[in-house]
């Protein structure tokens, strides 16, 4: 753990932690800032993507003062609407901000805008640095598998990113461990960039990640930013036994990321509810805690919703 300079906010004095990404000496908040609400959504998303210019500025301006330092988004968050609006807030104060964003998922009718191959990696990535209106992302991601596109050209591709400037730092999200270490070790073998992100769901609903995902970045190097730590809110507290729909919010509306035996999630609360209790803090930040004392995890991702 990094020992963390006091941050004046607007509201109040803040101290927030820091630590290194994986191995790198790149320097990360413990709280990262996902803003995939950042936008306006359609179908699924239409409840959940609703935060427009104004407010994602003032968000972003907030997080900042607090000392928040790392923002997560991706180039199909909204139909890239995420990144523009995380670029114009950050646009002042881009030299203080470290940014993540992720490739691979369909962009367009196109057969080849989507994927993982050397030709959309290259593509999409000039595109989300056009929309987040900077000359470099400090994180690249790729956001899925793609089982058509051979792990040796889209690792070369990340690479040629990384020595033409455009990305500093590489990673993966929602890989199995497998394929990740069969990456690394095409990266270590050809002297490639090294993968030294994974953005991966962990929370206390959804622990997979510690049987080999975990293990496998803690000896690589690889530090982990874990998505929906709170299970998609069903962590907050709001959703109980007796109020299932929580007056209102995401599980109310029928929408959720991760799948759980609401009787176990039911536990979990009432678990979280007691050692709350115990230390005049809420279910969410027994639950964000406990995370940020996981093996490898070095930044834990928060969003924010309308």
């Amino acid at each position: 753990m990094i020992a963390a300079p006091n941050v004046l906010g607007r509201e109040k004095l803040v101290t927030m932690q820091y630590t290194r990404l994986g191995d790198t000496g790149l320097i990360v908040s413990r709280l990262a800032f996902g803003v995939m609400t950042f936008g306006k959504g359609e179908g699924i998303f239409a409840n959940i993507s609703k935060v427009d210019e104004a407010l994602s500025s003032r968000l972003v301006g907030k997080a900042m003062d607090a000392g928040v330092n790392y923002f997560n988004t991706a180039d199909v968050y909204t139909g890239g609407q995420s990144e523009v609006l995380l670029g114009k807030a950050i646009a002042s104060r881009r030299q203080d901000a470290i940014v993540a964003t992720k490739v691979a998922f369909r962009l367009g009718p196109g057969l080849t805008n989507q994927g993982l191959s050397r030709h959309h990696i290259l593509q999409a990535a000039e595109g989300s640095l056009k929309r987040l209106g900077t000359d470099y992302i400090d994180v690249y991601l790729v956001h899925r598998m793609d089982v058509h596109t051979p792990l040796e050209e889209t690792v070369s591709a990340l690479d040629t990113l990384v020595k033409q400037g455009k990305v500093r730092y590489i990673g993966f999200s929602n890989w199995p461990a497998w394929v990740a270490a069969k990456a690394v070790g095409i990266q270590k073998r050809h002297g490639l960039a090294t993968f030294r992100a994974a953005e991966l769901y962990y929370s206390l609903l959804g622990r997979d990640i510690e049987h080999e995902l975990q293990p496998f970045c803690q000896d690589a190097g690889i530090g982990i930013m874990p998505w929906s730590p709170l299970a998609g809110g069903l962590l907050s507290g709001k959703y109980t036994r007796e109020n299932p729909k929580g007056d209102g919010g995401r599980v109310s509306d029928g929408f959720s990321f991760v799948p759980h035996d609401p009787n176990r999630t039911y536990q979990v609360v009432d678990t979280l509810r007691s050692i709350g209790e115990a230390h005049s803090a809420t279910p969410a930040q027994v639950a964000l805690a406990w995370l940020l004392t996981r093996p490898a995890v070095a930044s834990v991702l928060i969003g924010a919703n309308k």
